[in-house]
């Protein structure tokens, strides 16, 4: 094989000819050239001259095979060298119809939804779409245009936060109800696999560029976040609230609205007559922040990782900046000290804040249909799942979606027995488990309840799902790790003796009767967790080992050698 000639929408194979190929050609017998591919519509507009002018490189040329994405590359120029043009005459086409794309079962898209459309460079990171309209020349070079769905207008030009917002039935619709049409094509369980590679990639792409530069803020609203029914905490709060309300920079403070009425945080004696204060102390509620989560500029936790775990259920949607100030135990995902907390916001407000973007995954909940059967004795979820169907015979819907930073734990929940659950990883059924339960875990949620589960430690960068078992039946059912790009479902067989429990995050806890399952994919919905600047590159090695004292035991002693 010489050489890979690429053009809009196909692969062209080159193959040496041998004596009988070079005949063949001789005599005017080769396969006639095929027709020029049109342009997709995800090419966007070039001109001809725009896609005359590549030439391919030497390292093109020398390459034995080179695989590239159809729908970022260029048509081939008319100056070709001898060598391209003798691999022309004996090319073998393999063309990719960008249209005849691998549809899931009816269990999980339904027919009639609306599919997301193919895009140059599709990835659904609603990151992407909000610093789309604001990059600058710096980032123009490495970042490319990235917003999906049909939220760009006809002009071609990036959609801004409020029209993404009015336009996603997905934000309007916070609460995880079940999926209507429109907002059945932002869910990332409903993208097709390269939707779903692309979108995690930009992210941890995203992630590398960020995690170096410094991000400056025009910090106006504040939002303050602790447990309201621990007393220290408590004050805390109305330590920092006073702190800022004292700035000249006029912050509006947001805190829980269950501390109004408080008397350790004593809201009246905070603002006292000063008519400012009593203008910019506020509070928030859940449904508030489900409804307008870009009302804050940045979150300040005070607490531990639970805390932290209660911003990500807070903001199900669009995360704004986490800052998260150490008071609890352990402290995976509390970066900072509270007691430096005027200089730390000081510096963070003036000069700027790094972030750390964690992927967070998507889990639906998806019921069983009742079917026409009077019995269930002989329904099988494997079949209904990856087996032949008949056309548009739904057999679950959705019913609940939550983005979760760290796990989705199903368990046997009371039941004495244990838990019967079957796993399946896109089209393909992987495994029947029979323990008290399963731990499908994020890499941020690899030192919570995956570790304690006897799975392994996992760099939050690393792009996979942690898939452990809780106390298997079986002793040959080892901790594995699966690729972050695929859809995961585990569900409950039609002949399990006893239904299941899932958590996410701890939280949402819902019984899964047999038939029902849920789907485990990447999120579009990103968690920002804000680090320190001077021990950013050493964030997480420095967690476990302060925290689990990884590692960490007394050096050997050397030996003292006798004299002879």
């Amino acid at each position: 094989m010489e050489i890979i000639q690429k053009t809009q929408s196909r692969y062209e194979v080159s193959f040496p000819p041998d004596k009988s190929t070079r005949n063949k050609n001789n005599n005017n017998n080769a396969m006639e050239p095929s027709q020029p591919a049109r342009n997709p519509p995800h090419m966007g507009n070039r001109s001809d001259d725009e896609d005359n002018d590549r030439v391919p490189s030497d390292s093109e040329a020398q390459n034995a095979l080179e695989v590239s994405n159809p729908t970022t590359i260029s048509p081939l120029s008319p100056t070709l060298s001898a060598t391209m043009a003798a691999a022309e005459r004996n090319k073998t086409q393999v063309v990719f119809d960008n249209e005849a794309v691998h549809r899931r079962k009816s269990s999980l898209v339904p027919s009639q939804a609306p599919r997301p459309r193919h895009h140059r460079k599709p990835t659904n990171c609603f990151v992407h779409s909000l610093i789309e309209p604001h990059r600058d020349a710096a980032f123009e070079s490495s970042i490319s245009p990235s917003w999906g769905g049909d939220n760009s207008n006809r002009n071609g030009e990036a959609p801004s936060y409020e029209g993404l917002k009015s336009e996603r039935v997905a934000d309007k619709n916070p609460d995880g109800g079940a999926a209507s049409e429109a907002e059945a094509a932002v869910q990332s369980r409903l993208l097709t696999k390269k939707q779903i590679s692309d979108m995690a990639f930009g992210i941890r792409e995203l992630a590398k560029k960020l995690a170096h530069i410094r991000i400056k803020m025009n910090v106006r609203n504040v939002f303050i976040l602790a447990k309201a029914h621990d007393e220290t905490l408590i004050s805390n709060t109305r330590e920092v609230a006073g702190w800022l309300l004292a700035q000249d920079a006029n912050y509006k403070i947001y805190v829980e609205k269950a501390l109004e009425e408080n008397k350790i945080f004593d809201t009246n004696g905070l603002v006292g007559d000063n008519d400012s204060y009593k203008h910019r102390l506020r509070f928030w509620t859940v449904e508030l922040c489900q409804q307008k989560p870009q009302t804050w500029d940045i979150v300040l936790a005070l607490g531990g990782d639970g805390t932290v775990l209660y911003a990500s259920w807070l903001f199900q949607r669009v995360v704004p900046p986490v800052l998260a100030f150490s008071l609890g135990s352990l402290g995976f995902l509390t970066k900072f000290d509270y007691d430096s907390y005027p200089d730390t916001l000081t510096k963070a407000f003036k000069d700027g804040i790094t972030v750390s973007l964690r992927l967070r995954f998507e889990a639906t909940v998806m019921r069983s249909q009742k079917h026409k059967k009077n019995s269930d004795s002989g329904l099988d979820l494997v079949e209904e799942l990856i087996g032949e169907e008949c056309e548009d015979a739904h057999t679950h819907r959705p019913d609940g979606t939550h983005n979760i930073l760290n796990e989705v734990v199903i368990d046997r929940g009371p039941n004495p027995t244990m838990s019967s659950i079957e796993i399946f990883g896109d089209d393909e059924h992987y495994t029947s488990v029979q323990a008290d339960g399963i731990c499908i875990a994020t890499p941020t949620g690899s030192t919570a309840y995956n570790l304690a589960a006897g799975g392994s430690l996992c760099h939050p960068d690393n792009p996979v799902i942690l898939l452990t078992a809780i106390c298997a039946h079986t002793l040959s059912f080892r901790p594995i790790v699966l690729p972050d790009t695929i859809v995961l479902r585990a569900g409950v067989p039609y002949d399990a003796r006893t239904s299941s429990w899932a958590s996410f995050d701890g939280r949402e806890r819902v019984e899964l009767k047999p038939g029902d399952y849920v789907t485990v994919s990447a999120s579009r919905f990103p968690f920002p967790s804000v680090l320190p600047l001077e021990r950013r590159g050493k964030d997480w090695i420095d967690s476990i080992s302060r925290t689990l004292n990884w590692n960490s035991r007394q050096r050997q002693k050397s030996f003292k050698e006798w004299e002879k």
